[in-house]
Formats: C-alpha cells, structure tokens, sequence
C-alpha cells in the first residue's frame, strides 16, 4: 500500500466486510465530529457499535487492541455523543465500543466491549 489513507482505507474495508458477514450494517465510515473519527459504526438489532479499526503487520509491536489509548477512547466517547445528538438517537439507544485488529495476512480480531465509555478529565 503507497500511504496511510490508502492503507487505513483497505483494512477498514476488511472490518467492514468483517462485520456485515457477521449481522451488522454499516451506518458510516469515517464518521467525523469537532471531537474526533470513528472508524466505522454499525447497527446489530437495536445496538450501535463504534468500531476503531487498527492494523498490524505482525504482533510484534502489540495487539491491534492495545494501540487504543485512553485519550483515543475519549475522542471515540465524544465523537458518539455527537453522532447521537446529531442523528435523533436517545440515550436510552445502547451502543458498545469494538476494535477490530486486522493482521498482515488480513486475519482479524474483533474485541467486543474493548473499553467503556470515557469522558473524565476531558473538556468540552
């Protein structure tokens, strides 16, 4: 792959794939708010799934589900409530945070419930 986007845009193909194989549908990619990206976010039933997507070449630098640091779960958490203000959703709509690691051979792994919503000593 010649650059990041490229890249990036190929292994959340994968997921994607991944997750409709498995049930979902896929709501929007790339999601963008003042507060940060979703990589996907899908519906299964009456759940909304934020889905960070991260790629491996090897495990040698960690599990793709490592690399999501707790300031990336907050911009994720802030991005969601966004998404929810901004489409009519209410709080009473349950919603999950996944990451789906994409390996080199293009194996994933999908963590469901990979972390929790965060929001503390964050500033709006």
């Amino acid at each position: 792959m010649g650059n990041n986007r490229a890249t990036g845009k190929h292994y959340e193909e994968i997921a994607a794939k991944y997750l409709e194989q498995s049930g979902y549908v896929i709501q929007k990619r790339n999601y963008r708010s003042p507060w940060g990206e979703i990589d996907l976010i899908a519906r299964k039933d009456e759940l909304l799934v934020f889905v960070e997507v991260k790629y491996r070449h090897t495990g040698s630098f960690g599990e793709p589900g490592e690399a999501v640091s707790l300031q990336k779960q907050r911009k994720i958490s802030r991005a969601a409530l966004w998404y929810y203000a901004g489409n009519g959703y209410e709080q009473s709509v349950p919603c999950r945070f996944d990451v789906i690691g994409v390996r080199g051979d293009d194996g994933v792994e999908h963590l469901e419930n990979a972390f929790e919503f965060q929001m503390e000593g964050t500033s709006f």
